[in-house]
């Protein structure tokens, strides 16, 4: 069986400003863009906030692209739970705890943490790539609520 996505709720196709906003940010920053960090590195981040906003079309995706960028299933596997491992390298951390912070803004906290893992982010990065770190967060962030917002579901379909 094959899996498939039905919108269950809109089709955001029908909305050209929409679907030029969110085309122009995977052009730029999506999984098969050119980027300046590693190609692994931005894939765990697109991986991981999929995973906080509960996008299960964006799950299937970046699971598959994690692969195909080469990164190990351990590190897949234990993504959820990333701080909790010896998997990641320090700017693997550094830049998943940039990322959950970005994501996370509404909670009430955020803004104390804000600084702290911009600073942790320096340590290891450019201020080139964390702009790109930054570009790469507000991108899945874009993608996982408009995919929440068209109730993109997968669904398993007989093959044709």
């Amino acid at each position: 069986m094959e899996t498939r996505i039905q919108n269950v709720r809109l089709n955001a196709t029908s909305n050209e400003q929409l679907m030029a906003l969110a085309d122009a940010g995977a052009a730029a920053f999506g999984h098969t863009a050119t980027l300046q960090v590693e190609r692994a590195l931005a894939q765990l981040l697109r991986l991981r906030v999929a995973q906080i906003n509960n996008c299960s079309y964006c799950l299937l995706v970046h699971h598959a692209a994690a692969r195909t960028a080469g990164i190990p299933p351990s590190k897949v596997e234990t993504l959820t739970a990333w701080w909790e491992t010896h998997l990641f390298t320090e700017e693997e951390r550094a830049a998943l705890a940039y990322a959950e912070v970005l994501t996370r803004a509404a909670d009430a906290t955020v803004n104390d943490r804000v600084q702290e893992a911009h600073d942790r982010l320096a340590v290891h990065f450019t201020e080139d790539e964390i702009l790109e770190i930054v570009a790469v967060v507000i991108n899945m962030n874009i993608w996982t609520r408009l995919k929440l917002a068209e109730g993109a579901m997968p669904t398993m379909a007989p093959p044709v």
